[in-house]
């Protein structure tokens, strides 16, 4: 494979690195992961995973770059390499080529995203000293949240913690953003005005889009807020919080809120929606209609910012796949004149609203890295 238009995209999470490769016609080559960074770590390149040691995200990234290597794709063979980064703060809204004053804005956000910013930064370096001349671009999960009023980011707190950078940024912008584009396309008719989306996964959120735009969203300082999730809490009031401080202590109630909550703690054990809804027990079925009800809590928050409804639109793990959770979550919503196909729902789509509706329903696969190549490739056009 030679110099022809190839970018490599790179997600960098808590203890993995994805990645994926993409020509210039955005059509992906290869995919792969290597995860359990850290611990009993493994490297997938396509189908071909190997059990191998890596100490840190700068080993794993090597890795990766190796095992590419010996399939022909050398660094010097790629057009480009497009990071995910998790924070961009206020400054960086919009997909960037990466620059020194870029990397130090993205390390000023490291208090907003710990678990996050370091590795996404961690992978940028590595890329910079073994590849010195390779263009790197990043694209940020907050940025299509960017867009949002100042009455729905602003915090009902003293000014003097707003500068400080306390307020609702949103996260999950990258899957918003894919699936704004990817949306007309699977439908075949223009975007709607009002859409509802529903990123539904370990981590969830909803989305109020107007005309393409976020105008509300459920994560807000951090990607803890809104929804039931696998294993964060969702909402909470602030005072549960300074209380679960008062007797656990700070490193351990932020355990407790983000890795022990949510479907996890409500069921006793299980994170996985697949294995929730296999399970017959009573406390399996509570955390799916938590899950389910909080959904629809939060749906008619921003339905209510829409000012009415054009369109759903599901994506994700859970979004894509669980058909009985789609099924309880339109049957929540046939208030506003959504009428669900039974049999389009258990085919997964991509449509799934019968004649009837009022209020048009779609599946959109998640395409974030696709999104992360696209964002890059305009950025190189636009050069």
């Amino acid at each position: 494979m030679t110099k022809n238009g190839n970018i490599l995209v790179l997600n960098a999470g808590s203890s993995s690195i994805k990645f994926a490769l993409f020509d210039a016609d955005l059509t992906q080559c290869l995919s792969g992961m290597a995860e359990a960074i850290g611990g009993a770590s493994r490297l997938r390149v396509g189908e071909e995973v190997t059990e191998t040691p890596f100490i840190d995200h700068r080993a794993a990234l090597r890795a990766i770059l190796a095992a590419l290597e010996a399939r022909g794709i050398a660094p010097g063979d790629l057009t480009a390499a497009a990071h995910r980064v998790v924070h961009g703060g206020r400054k960086l809204t919009g997909p960037v080529k990466i620059t020194p004053e870029v990397i130090a804005e993205i390390a000023s956000c490291t208090p907003l995203a710990p678990l996050h910013n370091p590795h996404n930064l961690a992978a940028i370096e590595t890329l910079a000293e073994i590849a010195p001349d390779l263009p790197q671009y990043a694209s940020f999960d907050t940025s299509f949240h960017a867009t949002n009023p100042e009455v729905a980011t602003r915090y009902a707190i003293p000014k003097m913690q707003e500068t400080k950078g306390i307020r609702r940024y949103g996260f999950h912008g990258l899957s918003y953003a894919s699936l704004v584009r990817r949306l007309p396309e699977v439908s075949g008719v223009p975007l709607p005005s009002r859409l509802l989306a529903f990123h539904l996964g370990n981590g969830a959120s909803l989305c109020a889009i107007r005309n393409g735009q976020s105008i509300a969203t459920t994560m807000g300082y951090s990607p803890l807020d809104g929804l039931t999730m696998g294993t964060r809490s969702g909402g909470i009031d602030a005072n549960a919080v300074l209380r679960l401080v008062e007797e656990n202590g700070l490193e351990r109630t932020k355990a407790i809120l983000n890795h022990e909550s949510g479907l996890l703690g409500l069921s006793g054990g299980k994170s996985d929606m697949r294995n929730l809804m296999l399970d017959p027990s009573a406390d399996s079925a509570f955390a799916v209609e938590h899950f389910c009800y909080w959904s629809l809590r939060h749906a008619g928050s921003l339905i209510a910012a829409l000012e009415g409804l054009d369109a759903i639109a599901f994506t994700g793990g859970i979004g894509e796949n669980a058909v009985g959770v789609r099924a309880r979550i339109l049957r929540g919503l046939e208030w506003i004149g959504v009428r669900m196909d039974p049999d389009a729902n258990h085919r997964g789509g991509p449509r799934l609203h019968a004649d009837t509706s009022k209020v048009a329903v779609w599946v959109v696969p998640a395409e974030e890295e696709r999104m992360i190549a696209a964002d890059a490739l305009s950025l190189m056009r636009a050069a």
